[in-house]
């Protein structure tokens, strides 16, 4: 895990190009006027609490000295320090994919995904006595992720525990788009099985249930097969349930997922 640190023209060799020779740092140029700046600050904060580097700030009004020296002419300029060498990095806001991607390339991995795949390593075993104190790391030390929200959501959902599930649903910040995508599958998930238990005996509602149960346990493929079966044969089944269904698998896989592609144009074509 790296640090976020302010830095002034004093500080600036022993805060940031001597820990160069020992790890990459990344110094922000910003202004408190600038709001780009505004923007950029929080992605880099958080990036730095994932990977290995120290992000150095600094203020150019109050240091002009720093940014003249470094030909700072407009800011967030953000520029990169390895072995006592400040280079060029980039100037204005990044999205954060493009931040990860510029981490890679310097070598950095990042401590989150080396935690989630611990994690999903625990899961794979089913043993609780790993999975929950893994969970507990997760949520300790990222508190706000929406990746471990979502990872604990589904934990709980997959014990049966819907009420839980919904609560770190609820926590998952309305902002990150591929984050609420998730977690309205997730809850489509929720009401799915609690419709399973309404269900008769009808050869419509056998195939439907044998759907959402390959739902619940993950086996999307078999569910969406089964869903469509359904529409196929009633599209009006249950107010349109398999429909909504294969909706809800859909945003769990995601709109690039080969599954989606391929059960997404063969539902278009069962309904026109």
């Amino acid at each position: 895990m790296g640090q976020s640190i302010v830095v002034n023209q004093a500080e600036f060799e022993q805060a940031v190009l001597q820990p160069s020779f020992e790890q990459p740092v990344l110094v922000d140029f910003f202004a408190t006027w600038c709001g780009p700046c505004q923007l950029l600050k929080p992605l880099l904060e958080k990036l730095a609490q994932e990977y290995d580097f120290t992000l150095a700030k600094v203020d150019i009004d109050a240091n002009p000295e720093l940014a003249k020296a470094f030909g700072v002419e407009g800011v967030p300029d953000v520029r990169i320090v390895s072995q006592g060498q400040v280079q060029e990095g980039f100037v204005g806001v990044l999205p954060e994919p493009q931040l990860r991607e510029l981490l890679a390339k310097l070598g950095l991995r990042s401590s989150l995904e080396q935690d989630l795949a611990a994690f999903d390593a625990a899961l794979a075993t089913a043993d609780p006595a790993e999975i929950v104190p893994a969970l507990t790391n997760l949520l300790t030390r990222y508190p706000n992720n929406s990746q471990i929200l979502l990872k604990a959501a589904q934990l709980y959902l997959l014990q049966g525990d819907d009420a839980l599930a919904s609560q770190y649903l609820e926590l998952i910040d309305p902002s990150d788009r591929d984050a609420t995508d998730m977690a309205d599958g997730l809850r489509g998930l929720i009401t799915l099985r609690q419709s399973l238990a309404d269900l008769g005996d009808s050869d419509l509602d056998t195939a439907f249930a044998a759907a959402g149960q390959a739902a619940l346990k993950g086996d999307f493929a078999t569910a969406l097969e089964g869903f469509l079966v359904v529409v196929e044969r009633d599209r009006a089944y249950r107010n349109d349930s398999a429909r909504k269904a294969m909706l809800t698998v859909f945003k769990l896989l995601g709109s690039g997922d080969p599954l989606t592609i391929t059960y997404r144009k063969r539902l278009m074509q069962a309904l026109y």
